[in-house]
């Protein structure tokens, strides 16, 4: 037993170097792909995905993005990372030597980052926080970045919505946000506040979160805004400033661009995975609660489809 276990402690450093080699060669994948796509010119930004960290296909988004704006200052900042293995801007910051700033509400999370090989290579800081509307403007202040942010990212799982309306300070370049399709794309619609708000105890589905892409929109607009269009997974989508605005970048109609979710990431009461999809995940949260956040109504997520609140 105590020679097996000397042998696991001795390979754990050629272990550490495996991932560094594979992951030198999925950022050289990434820099092939980017370069097909340099003088490609597709009809949606989600054509332009493809993954090296990321969840789904933002690493080849975030690159055709950066590739075609002005963006002054490579910063980003990036919330609700977990442990920033999987992350919109991790390849950014890899292959094009950005400077980040990552928060998570996990300190097991970053204590994970901080033990990574690369965590020391970049000039990335972590920060534990369990965000919320009252504490992130501290928190982002923190970064000491210029507040003309290269990218903004936010995905904690809650109630982004609120926690963005606190940013009309910060000017990112780019901004990223996720959506619930969940909620159509006909209502600018939100959880409730709640400063201790978890996605998993608010309701046993997991699918109870978020706000939805007409709700960012409309934040976004006021900001002076512009969608650029969402991945294809109906996730996530991209707000870019409107005054880098190009000819390759360009405003496109939420309508025209929204995307419903293709994942299945419903549980049941034990939280195991049932894989519940189409109009079933939104059965299971009919009776939930949402706000318009233009007009202040409380609605329940049925009447978003025409089924009143049983």
């Amino acid at each position: 037993m105590y020679r097996k276990i000397v042998q696991m402690i001795d390979a754990l450093p050629r272990l550490a170097t495996l991932d560094r080699r594979i992951d030198e060669a999925k950022i050289n994948q990434g820099r092939i792909l980017s370069e097909l796509h340099r003088d490609k010119a597709f009809s949606r930004l989600s054509d332009y995905e493809f993954k090296v960290f990321s969840q789904w296909g933002e690493d080849g988004i975030i690159q055709f993005l950066v590739s075609n704006l002005k963006i002054g200052n490579k910063t980003f900042i990036e919330f609700g990372v977990e442990t920033f293995f999987e992350s919109n801007c991790r390849y950014l910051m890899m292959k094009d030597n950005w400077r980040g700033f990552v928060i998570d509400g996990s300190s097991r999370n970053l204590a994970r980052l901080q033990r990574s090989y690369f965590f020391h290579l970049y000039d990335l800081r972590s920060r534990v926080a369990f965000i919320t509307r009252d504490n992130i403007r501290a928190l982002l202040d923190e970064s000491e970045f210029d507040k003309d942010v290269g990218i903004l990212s936010v995905d904690i799982d809650g109630v982004d919505y609120y926690v963005l309306g606190q940013l009309d300070q910060w000017r990112p370049c780019i901004l990223i946000v996720e959506y619930n399709a969940l909620f159509g794309k006909e209502r600018a619609v939100s959880v409730p506040y709640a400063p201790d708000f978890v996605r998993s105890r608010q309701h046993h589905s997991n699918l109870y979160y978020g706000a939805s892409l007409a709700a960012f929109d409309c934040l976004a607009k006021n900001r002076g805004y512009a969608l650029v269009g969402v991945n294809g997974a109906g996730s996530n989508a991209f707000f870019v400033r409107r005054d880098l605005l190009n000819d390759k970048v360009r405003e496109v109609p939420l309508a025209q661009e929204f995307q419903d979710s293709k994942f299945r990431e419903s549980r049941d009461v034990r939280g195991n995975l049932t894989f519940v999809g189409g109009d079933e995940r939104t059965d299971l949260i009919h009776d939930m609660l949402l706000i318009d956040v233009i007009s202040g109504e409380r609605l329940k997520v049925g009447d978003l489809y025409g089924r009143p609140a049983k």
